[in-house]
């Protein structure tokens, strides 16, 4: 070994630092520029009362899946502004309707597959899917996961004991001070996020762990109908949400890396099914219950994804490019960006 080989070593993780902040600060940048103007809308049709009328709209259409029509402005919140959001809601409004564990779980699930929708939707637009085509797939997916839900409760008896949730989450303050400190912060977190994933996969691509996993997974998603090159992405997605995933796939995409199928199927897959761990791990402190927000959600999530990549196959070409993507441009940079595929 030479004895320049400690500033050889140093320098490398220097120089991959040094890419790896840089690759993160422009997928951040994309996200930020989505999440941001989206938020503060969404902060002020939350204060113009828009979202109380949506809730009150869809409220009828809680009885179809056995949930009183007050969880209608839970769903709305969800799907308007956020999980946290909406679980302040439910927090305030479950003790008086004496949820049982089941109607829990089922609006819980439907919140876990939509939720946050004006922000999730824009950026999978932006990695290359219709935002009409995702919507009907979220909202769709979520009502028709929480309708078979409440029927096989109901046919079998299970889970109607009362619901017991283990806390409640505290309101966020009223005023405009407080909501710009607390999106700052997630804003924080969410690049110090994406800056940690960007060098785990570097590291991994580099160990040969990311070609493992992906040749562990080709099975899978063969059957799904996904190639092998979207697997570390959709796993991203999957695990801690469309907004990690998708702001990698946004690069991917812009590079050209992934074909078309690939782009609605992974987004398919990680709209339907994301944040595993974090968002089921809460639901189960509001008293849901692992069959529906996890077994079940899974269980779903594979078989749309399979019947769609399935349809797909069958659908004019015209068709699939008009109604479900859409075409992106190519981004004019180094074409290995921040590719782990």
């Amino acid at each position: 070994m030479t004895e320049s080989s400690p500033e050889t070593f140093f320098g490398l993780i220097f120089t991959g630092l040094r890419h790896s902040f840089k690759d993160a600060l422009a997928i951040a940048w994309e996200l930020f520029r989505i999440i941001i103007p989206i938020s503060i809308l969404t902060r002020l049709l939350q204060q113009a009362g828009v979202i109380d009328h949506i809730g009150h709209f869809i409220g009828p259409l809680m009885h179809l899946v056995g949930l009183p029509g007050e969880m209608g402005l839970v769903w709305a919140t969800a799907m308007v502004i956020n999980i946290y959001s909406a679980l302040i809601v439910f927090a305030s409004l479950a003790p008086g309707l004496g949820l049982t564990m089941a109607q829990v779980t089922i609006i819980t699930t439907m919140i876990l597959i939509a939720h946050a929708l004006p922000v999730e939707l824009r950026i999978a637009q932006k990695v290359g899917t219709r935002f009409r085509a995702m919507l009907l797939l979220r909202v769709g997916g979520a009502f028709l996961l929480g309708w078979l839900l409440h029927v096989i409760y109901q046919a079998s008896g299970t889970l109607q004991q009362p619901s017991q949730a283990l806390w409640s989450p505290p309101a966020a303050g009223p005023s405009w001070g407080s909501w710009l400190l607390a999106q700052g912060q997630s804003l924080v977190v969410i690049f110090v996020i994406i800056f940690s994933l960007v060098m785990l996969l570097a590291i991994l691509k580099k160990c040969g762990f990311s070609d493992l996993m992906t040749r562990l997974l080709e099975p899978l998603l063969t059957f799904l109908g996904m190639s092998r090159d979207v697997a570390p992405l959709a796993i991203i997605g999957m695990t801690l949400g469309i907004s990690y995933g998708g702001g990698l796939l946004i690069r991917e995409a812009e590079a050209g890396y992934l074909s078309k199928k690939d782009i609605f199927i992974s987004l398919a897959l990680m709209g339907l099914c994301h944040s595993v761990i974090e968002d089921t791990l809460v639901m189960l402190v509001f008293g849901a219950h692992l069959s529906g927000i996890l077994w079940g959600r899974l269980a779903f999530t594979l078989l749309v994804v399979f019947l769609l990549a399935r349809l797909i196959r069958w659908v004019p070409q015209v068709v699939f490019d008009r109604y479900l993507v859409r075409n992106i441009a190519p981004r004019n940079s180094d074409p290995k960006g921040v590719s782990c595929c």
